[in-house]
């Protein structure tokens, strides 16, 4: 009987407690396994988002090897490839895509002027514009959805002033109405595409690109948004009579 009571005893019983001292040594190992875990998931991101910087510098690179020996056409024409977009040389009607046998033809075209350009959804930076600003005879440039192009890019292309003609920067997350602006410098521009642009009032900035580039056909923006010139409805859903 008295080693039942025993045994019933010890299972009543409360577990014993750690000492205070290993207690507040198990917790303060948890939290420096949970700084070194963020410390790692820190350290992480930034390798990854240098990653990123390096291969859009390396994307973005000048390819002056090239210019010496077979001119700016060449250049523009292989970085536009290199990056997944299209070009189209000067009395050609195809355009020519990576997915094409691209290198003989671009260098057996190294003579003939690039008159346009597909960079539509390219990394394509200011630092790119470099292999591009050269050209002289660029008619048509393609530049929509296009995720780091910004208003200094922009403000870059007025040395296409005297050629280009039709020009599509829609859907551009970090293009302005500042970026917009430089455009004036196009003064042979007859097509402007816009639309997708974040703009604080898009009927305005059309109006105003309209009386800044004559003759250009401007794509995206309503007029009648942000203008000012029509009043609001009523709650009802109707605008009030004149």
């Amino acid at each position: 009987m008295a080693a039942l009571r025993a045994v019933l005893g010890c299972r009543g019983a409360p577990a014993p407690r750690p000492p205070p001292g290993q207690s507040r040594g198990a917790a303060g190992g948890l939290l420096q396994r949970l700084g070194r875990w963020f410390y790692e998931v820190e350290a992480a991101a930034a390798w990854g988002e240098r990653l990123q910087r390096n291969r859009l510098r390396s994307k973005n690179a000048y390819c002056g090897f090239l210019r010496d020996t077979y001119g700016d056409n060449v250049v523009a024409a292989v970085f536009t490839l290199s990056c997944g977009g299209g070009v189209r040389f000067e009395g050609q009607e195809r355009w020519i895509r990576p997915e094409n046998l691209w290198r003989p033809e671009v260098l057996r075209l190294r003579d003939v002027p690039v008159v346009a350009l597909d960079l539509s959804g390219t990394p394509l930076n200011y630092n790119g514009l470099d292999n591009l600003v050269p050209l002289t005879r660029l008619q048509h440039l393609d530049l929509s959805g296009c995720p780091h192009l910004d208003d200094w890019a922009l403000g870059r292309l007025h040395v296409f002033g005297d050629s280009l003609r039709e020009l599509s920067v829609a859907r551009c997350p970090r293009v302005t109405e500042r970026g917009l602006a430089t455009l004036h410098h196009l003064r042979e521009l007859r097509r402007l595409d816009v639309a997708g642009v974040r703009v604080p009032s898009p009927g305005l900035v059309r109006i105003l690109l309209e009386e800044m580039l004559p003759g250009c056909q401007v794509l995206g923006m309503d007029l009648g948004d942000g203008t000012g010139t029509d009043s609001p409805p009523p709650p009802g859903g109707e605008k009030p009579p004149a």
